[in-house]
């Protein structure tokens, strides 16, 4: 049988190949691809490669239905049984490795974007034939920000009455809002400079939005805080500028969880004795996840359904396979939130 891949085969190149699908083993499952969001690390790769993984078939937000099993397959890594028909998601391969983040030819068909995936023995795949598509696209995004509300955690006591900002409400700053809104946290600041972004961010949890195009940011949020600053701040933006900025949002023994950099865009500014030694701020930093934050991006994205919270506002753009170029140039326009590509065959 023959499938389609989309290979990345130099910068800013997409072009779909006709390829044989490998035959499956009896540890492995085959997967037909329902859809795939589009990451800001794909971006980055498609663009200057600075993973040197071309040619790759990226995707790694993916989710599909399985079509064939090896015999050995029985469980999802939650210990769910998993039949011929289920639909998954899969975290890391065995060896650590990000599906869609594994360069050369041999990993053709180990990536979402592509009708058919293989996925490998031992994978870390999870069950979620409940979820409808779009939900299921974000689930590794909300396994990202789930590890860095984990992390959070570890710095930082949350209350109810915290006040807590977000800098930078992408994809991940998006999910990050909709989480602290799920914990209960009463006072929300997204900060961002798309105001589309932030009237999304402020339905699905932001109880105040700051732009940054409208004068002074950190004025704004100390107005909106009587002067005292946030308790803890997530820093979303992947930007040297936002992150020189977050510290100044704070106030006395807050903490700041860095999100935001997934790729070397520079160095930031900080005075060490005004923004961490005074104010006896406390730091941390999160790095994509482990599998214990997909189980808990699940259980988060399906408590947002029971809370009436439309995170499937987010997937904003839809792309099929022969059309990622112009999916990879919306994703590079900043308009829009989550571009991700759909099987219509």
């Amino acid at each position: 049988m023959d499938g389609k891949v989309a290979v990345l085969n130099k910068l800013k190149n997409i072009e779909v190949k006709t390829l044989p699908v490998p035959e499956i083993t009896d540890d492995e499952m085959l997967v037909k691809v329902e859809g795939c969001g589009i990451c800001g690390t794909d971006v980055f790769e498609y663009k200057a490669d600075p993973f040197k993984y071309i040619p790759v078939n990226l995707g790694h937000e993916g989710t599909g239905e399985i079509v064939k099993m090896g015999k050995n397959v029985k469980t999802d890594w939650t210990g769910k049984p998993l039949k011929v028909g289920d639909k998954i998601v899969c975290g890391p391969a065995p060896s650590g490795d990000i599906y869609g983040l594994m360069g050369g030819e041999k990993h053709f068909f180990n990536g979402w974007l592509a009708n058919y995936m293989v996925i490998n023995p031992n994978s870390v795949v999870f069950n979620v034939s409940d979820m409808p598509l779009d939900l299921r696209i974000l689930i590794e995004p909300a396994a990202v920000s789930s590890h860095a509300v984990a992390k959070a955690k570890e710095i930082y006591t949350f209350k109810h009455g915290s006040t807590v900002l977000v800098q930078g409400v992408g994809p991940i700053g998006l999910m990050v809002t909709a989480q602290m809104k799920t914990l209960g946290i009463r006072h929300i600041i997204a900060v961002d400079g798309n105001p589309d972004r932030l009237a999304l961010a402020k339905k699905i949890g932001a109880t105040a939005t700051v732009n940054i195009q409208d004068g002074d940011p950190v004025e704004a949020v100390k107005k909106l805080t009587n002067g005292k600053g946030v308790n803890f701040a997530f820093q979303c933006t992947g930007s040297t500028k936002g992150a020189s900025t977050i510290w100044n949002f704070l106030g006395d023994h807050g903490g700041i969880c860095e999100v935001g950099f997934f790729v070397d865009n520079g160095k930031a500014k900080y005075n060490p004795h005004f923004n961490i030694c005074m104010p006896e701020t406390k730091v941390t930093g999160s790095w994509a996840y482990v599998p214990e934050d997909w189980v808990e991006a699940t259980e988060f994205l399906r408590e947002t359904q029971a809370e009436g919270i439309d995170m499937t506002q987010l997937v904003t753009n839809a792309y099929p396979l022969d059309q990622l170029n112009e999916a990879m140039a919306k994703c590079m326009s900043g308009t829009g939130v989550k571009v991700c590509y759909k099987n219509n065959e």
